[in-house]
C-alpha cells in the first residue's frame, strides 16, 4: 500500500480519468492537447475507451494529462 500512496492514478479507472478530462477541457480542447482521432471526430467515451485500451502510447498521454490537471 505504501508504494501507491503517492500515485495519483491509483484507484482511478480509465473511464473516470477520461470523464474528468472531458469535463475539464471538453472534447475539442482535449483533441488539440492529445491529437487522436477518437477525440476529434465524433467523440464518445465508449469509442475513446476502446482506442485507449488498445493503444498504450495514447493511454500514457491521457494519463499524463490527467496527472498534470491535478496540479
Amino acid at each position: 500500500m505504501e508504494e501507491q500512496a503517492n500515485n495519483p492514478l491509483h484507484g482511478k479507472t480509465l473511464e473516470m480519468i477520461l470523464n474528468h478530462l472531458v469535463e475539464l477541457y471538453g472534447w475539442e480542447d482535449l483533441g488539440e492537447i492529445v491529437p487522436i482521432n477518437c477525440f476529434r471526430y465524433d467523440p464518445s467515451i465508449k469509442s475513446s475507451l476502446v482506442f485507449l485500451r488498445k493503444t498504450p502510447w495514447a493511454r500514457k498521454k491521457v494519463e499524463d494529462l490527467y496527472v498534470h490537471s491535478l496540479r
